[in-house]
């Protein structure tokens, strides 16, 4: 050391201080390469708020037209004339277009075309009469059919207006502009539409509870200005969201409770669920989103190159064992077998960080990982939630959120209800029409059958007699 050149030695220092500062440099030039590419949000930004689209290949996404080999077609059909709307009868050709003669009629051809009319309200006025009986001297009133009680708006607006916004997002100005409606009696109608149903979700609840798979999941959503969440609760036959609610665990509290639950309970790894009495299987999606991030920020370390590509096909293969066309016996050896293969990748010794992050939340959280192995019908990823919660998240971008707590209690009870409706293969609109008129007329709504927590639009009818959707 005693040896020494002073300027060599700080030349060295120098190169030091460069080569740190251009490695520095560099990762933040790829780090704002790969916003500018996915967004601000990585590989979790949706796909309205990326910056750049790459063109799609359209020879590469190309299909064959026609039914696949073995498979009937499902061509173009024509209505018979019985069972058409309407037939119209056209007025043939009396002139040739080119020699200006006679046109003799020897066949008739028919078309069938699907027309529709446009949608706009109809004003009805109802002249009810009034009589009194020449017995008793009481007064009997004719009230309008299928309208509920000193309502402006028939059921069928109704229905229209709620489904076009809830369940198709279509924006309230819109709605105003096509059924010629304000916007402050539109908003009322939904809110007393939501009175109607306000029990509703509780008994859903009960019903979510004893469900042997259950999701949930959040996103964020405005209310009054101020950031919240909107909540979802949701098997294969239920939805139920709540709106401009804390992301606190107290929301998760009081839709699973405080008792030991059957089942599972497929979420992400929100902390707000560890509390919860129930067995958790963690969602895959967002383990290999990880995964594959992971090779996205360090695309040179061939150490994360080895590892993302025994991973990420593992995780991929367990999100789609499931739904693969083969027997129990079958799904079971080769779930057992994926589930080999992740351990055992997730054990190897690793030197890089990110992926004994990885490694770490494979290990730690075992007990939350493999259920889908034992269990074909528990689902390795919440994709049922996230399927759910996209229409919030486009209705989030469109309105900025709900504008009061009224508002955000309507649309939780009216999505609830609708998107539950729709679950379970029936008609939202008619439905909702039915419902109304069910109210209209004072007999108990036949929504929910609390004696074994089945939806039965049909014959449930509450156990004492009450109506359910009274307020």
């Amino acid at each position: 050391m005693g040896n020494y050149c002073e300027a060599c030695f700080e030349k060295q220092r120098t190169i030091d201080k460069l080569q740190e500062e251009v490695r520095r440099l560099k990762e933040q030039l790829k780090y704002r390469k790969n916003k500018e590419a996915e967004g601000f949000f990585g590989s979790s930004t949706p796909s309205s708020q990326i910056p750049i689209k790459a063109n799609t290949d359209k020879k590469k996404n190309r299909r064959k037209k026609g039914a696949k080999t073995g498979h009937a077609g499902k061509g173009r059909t024509s209505c018979p004339p019985e069972e058409a709307a309407e037939v119209l009868e056209l007025e043939p050709v009396k002139l040739c277009s080119h020699c200006a003669g006679d046109i003799v009629v020897f066949e008739t051809d028919e078309r069938t075309v699907i027309e529709s009319e446009p949608l706009r309200p109809k004003r009805r006025v109802y002249r009810c009469p009034h009589g009194r009986c020449v017995k008793c001297g009481r007064f009997a009133r004719t009230k309008a059919p299928s309208v509920l009680p000193k309502s402006l708006y028939g059921n069928q607006l109704i229905a229209n207006a709620a489904v076009m916004h809830y369940v198709h997002g279509v924006p309230m100005g819109r709605i105003c502009e096509q059924l010629g409606i304000g916007a402050g009696s539109l908003m009322g109608i939904f809110h007393r539409l939501a009175g109607f149903f306000k029990k509703v979700p509780d008994a859903l609840v009960l019903e979510y509870r004893a469900s042997w798979v259950k999701h949930a999941d959040e996103t964020g959503w405005r209310k009054e200005g101020n950031n919240g969440y909107a909540w979802l609760f949701a098997t294969d036959k239920i939805s139920i969201f709540l709106f401009g609610r804390t992301k606190a665990a107290s929301v998760a509290r009081e839709i699973l409770g405080e008792e030991p639950l059957p089942g599972y309970l497929v979420a992400d790894r929100y902390s707000g669920y560890n509390w919860v009495l129930c067995i958790i299987q963690y969602c895959y999606a967002h383990l290999l989103r990880e995964v594959k991030d992971l090779e996205k920020d360090f695309p040179e370390d061939d150490e994360v190159k080895a590892f993302v590509a025994v991973m990420a096909p593992l995780l991929a293969l367990a999100i789609k064992l499931r739904k693969q066309p083969i027997s129990n016996e079958e799904f079971y050896a080769q779930a057992k077998k994926v589930k080999s293969d992740i351990v055992a990748a997730v054990k190897l010794p690793a030197l890089h960080l990110g992926i004994r992050h990885i490694q770490d939340v494979f290990q730690e959280k075992e007990h939350r990982m493999y259920h889908w192995v034992v269990d074909r019908r528990v689902p390795a990823d919440n994709n049922l939630a996230e399927r759910d919660l996209r229409p919030t998240v486009v209705a989030r971008k469109v309105s900025f959120g709900s504008q009061s707590d009224a508002g955000a209690e309507t649309r939780g009870i009216l999505m609830t209800v609708l998107c539950t409706l729709r679950k379970r293969g029936f008609d939202a609109t008619a439905q909702l029409i039915w419902l109304t008129v069910s109210r209209a007329k004072k007999f108990p709504c036949p929504l929910f059958n609390l004696k074994g927590y089945m939806f039965n639009l049909l014959q449930g009818i509450r156990r004492d007699g009450a109506d359910l959707c009274d307020v």
